[in-house]
């Protein structure tokens, strides 16, 4: 009897010191404001809270990402993966840029952003394979400053795991600026086919995703592809050339690169923060790896595209606070 009584003592503490856990840190891919604009629209405050605004300073003053020379004052995307990392597109922070500032929180480029925070960039990593030539494995993360506290704004977004598949018409979502207006906007594209792609554009990696073509030039090169898997939000490309209603969009496939993404973002750090490299590694070009898939489960930031499974540590708590009773009750008997 004693015995019962503790257990239900200690149930009671973990019940009560654990409440609240798993809202204090909200699970990837969840946002508290739901969007309902099909096609293209303006994207409300809070829809997309891992978008990453990314702007630079001391650079060129155009770029060319694959629609002739865009102007690079309007920044790039991102997106958020977890409190401290970004992931964004190789091909736009290898260039000489004198600072990078991140912005997450926000849905406009200019004026009020009440729910905003910033970050500089201490360090990008570079997938080793990149090559700006061909865009093969034009990929990227950005360390942040200092951690950012989550938010119902600010959240990380799941990363397509490597078992994901994403096949043609998969309803998808993009954002970004379109260099025109002044607010974060929302696009729902399908996925097409890679032979619609290479007409459009004849040297783009053969990996790569493309969408079709939408009424507006969203040009955050950088900011994600993502689709929706039940309540979760899955990232599953990386902008690389925009395209506006002549031309589809390419993406660089996050599934191909999770156990570089999990790598980099799990080292240990070997200095103090420095300032960013601006130099891309000059490693000949390589295939994404291709590791064999695995069960489709959640793991960290990781999710397949077809089922997820989130095990969190309220669901370990209960199992132990099952174990605990049988373990009572069986030696009470």
């Amino acid at each position: 009897m004693a015995l019962q009584q503790f257990v239900c003592c200690v149930t009671v503490l973990i019940i009560f010191f654990c409440k609240g856990c798993d809202s204090q840190q909200p699970a990837c891919g969840s946002r508290a404001v739901n969007s309902s604009i099909a096609g293209v629209g303006v994207a409300a405050a809070g829809s997309w809270p891992w978008f990453a605004d990314i702007r630079v300073d001391g650079g060129p003053p155009l770029i060319n990402v694959g629609l002739g020379d865009l102007p690079t004052s309007f920044g790039f995307g991102g997106s958020l993966i977890n409190d401290q990392w970004v992931l964004t597109a190789a091909s736009t922070m290898s260039l000489n840029f004198s600072s990078r500032v991140v912005y997450l929180g926000g849905n406009r480029y200019s004026g009020p952003n009440p729910n905003e925070v910033s970050r500089t960039v201490v360090n990008i990593t570079y997938h080793p394979g990149f090559n700006s030539s061909t865009r093969e494995n034009d990929i990227c993360l950005l360390k942040l400053s200092a951690p950012v506290n989550f938010t119902d704004y600010i959240r990380p977004i799941c990363l397509a795991s490597q078992n994901s598949t994403f096949n043609n018409e998969t309803s998808s979502w993009a954002i970004g600026f379109d260099g025109i207006r002044n607010n974060l906007l929302e696009a729902n594209v399908p996925i097409v086919g890679n032979n619609e792609c290479k007409a459009s554009y004849p040297r783009v990696p053969d990996s790569i995703i493309c969408t079709g073509r939408i009424d507006s030039c969203l040009l955050s090169v950088g900011a994600p592809l993502m689709t929706q898997s039940g309540s979760v939000w899955l990232q599953s490309g990386v902008l690389i050339v925009p395209g506006c209603s002549a031309r589809p969009s390419t993406y660089t496939p996050v599934s191909q690169y999770q156990q570089w993404i999990s790598d980099t973002v799990t080292a240990p750090p070997t200095a103090p923060p420095t300032a960013p490299s601006t130099a891309p590694p000059t490693a000949p070009p390589t295939s994404p790896p291709t590791a064999p898939p695995t069960s489709p489960t959640c793991v960290g930031v990781f999710c397949s595209g077809e089922n997820l499974i989130h095990f969190t540590h309220f669901t370990s708590l209960c199992v132990l606070v099952v174990l605990l009773h049988v373990f009572a009750a069986t030696v009470g008997n």
